[in-house]
């Protein structure tokens, strides 16, 4: 059995996309192909079903994947175990991300990345939209959203602590909540869908209806109309930490903690087989950010 046609399989596998897992190994199309009928023809089964329109694996395809990955596991642990395997991970790397959180802090992190790892290469994809790996044919992505699907992994990168914060001319005209009740008579800039706020005091928890006059499917823009005077808004400190620095934004209710526990999250395709090149960008990302992340260090400076 060819391993580099178990390689190819895998990456079809997790791609969805002939082409693309071929390009990754650096085949062409019809190489590819090739090398998927050649493994076919060797098991006596048919591993994938192609049509025109798109690449769905077979119940064998199924049955097999999880031995395929074993192998190939096995071959590479055998490998570096004398010293022969590839110690320079490479290919291409699909990643989706938040486009506010990416643009941000993915980016920076990625230039020190390549240098690091210059054989691999970054298909970035920088979208609010919750989307599928597997459909999409991601290798990782990095999120806050809490983990719903049981068929991906998650590991945790940063802490996402999220403030209330108005800007200095905002809180001049409308004053300072001293209260979490004093947020009902102000307005507020609000994330689609995420009106009521809940605050931890020592009564317990309450949860505020706020009187919402913008709402925005982007941090950013949320940070930008709290920033022209618009209303409070919640908003993550990685996405405010600078003007938090600059005094135009203020943090409001800091004695009332929000009750949100979120994270941010390197999520992938649950494998008994990681690629080199993602385990390697995992890693990087978690050392980056560390334990306790550069906004956070910076803000904790100011106090």
């Amino acid at each position: 059995m060819n391993i580099e046609h178990l390689q190819l399989f895998i990456r079809v596998a997790n791609t969805l996309n002939i082409s693309q897992a071929g390009q990754e190994l650096g085949l062409s199309a019809a190489v590819a192909s090739t090398h998927l009928n050649k493994l076919e023809k060797s098991l006596g089964v048919k591993l994938i079903y192609r049509t025109t329109r798109q690449i769905s694996l077979t119940e064998e395809g199924r049955i097999f994947l999880p031995h395929a990955e074993s192998v190939l596991s096995a071959v590479e642990a055998a490998r570096a175990a004398v010293g022969s395997g590839n110690t320079n991970p490479k290919g291409i790397l699909r990643m989706t991300a938040s486009a506010s959180f990416g643009r941000q802090h993915l980016v920076p992190a990625i230039g020190s990345f390549l240098k690091k790892y210059p054989d691999i290469q970054i298909d970035m994809s920088f979208s609010d939209a919750m989307v599928d790996l597997v459909e999409g044919g991601f290798d990782v992505a990095i999120r806050s959203a809490p983990l719903k699907d049981s068929n991906l992994i998650a590991r945790k990168l940063a802490n996402d602590r999220r403030i209330v914060c108005a800007s200095p001319s905002y809180l001049e005209q409308f004053g300072v909540p001293m209260h979490p009740n004093d947020v009902k008579h102000h307005q507020c800039v609000n994330f689609r869908d995420r009106d009521i706020w809940t605050f931890k005091t020592a009564e317990g928890k309450i949860a505020i209806k706020t009187n919402t006059k913008i709402r925005t499917d982007n941090g950013e823009s949320m940070r930008d109309a709290s920033l022209e005077g618009l209303g409070l808004a919640i908003s993550s400190t990685w996405n405010i930490y600078k003007h938090l620095q600059r005094g135009e934004l203020v943090q409001v209710l800091d004695e009332y903690p929000l009750d949100i526990d979120v994270a941010i999250w390197a999520v992938y395709p649950s494998s008994r087989l990681v690629p080199p090149k993602l385990r390697v960008f995992i890693d990087f990302l978690s050392t980056w950010f560390g334990d306790t992340p550069y906004w956070e260090s910076e803000l904790s400076a100011l106090v």
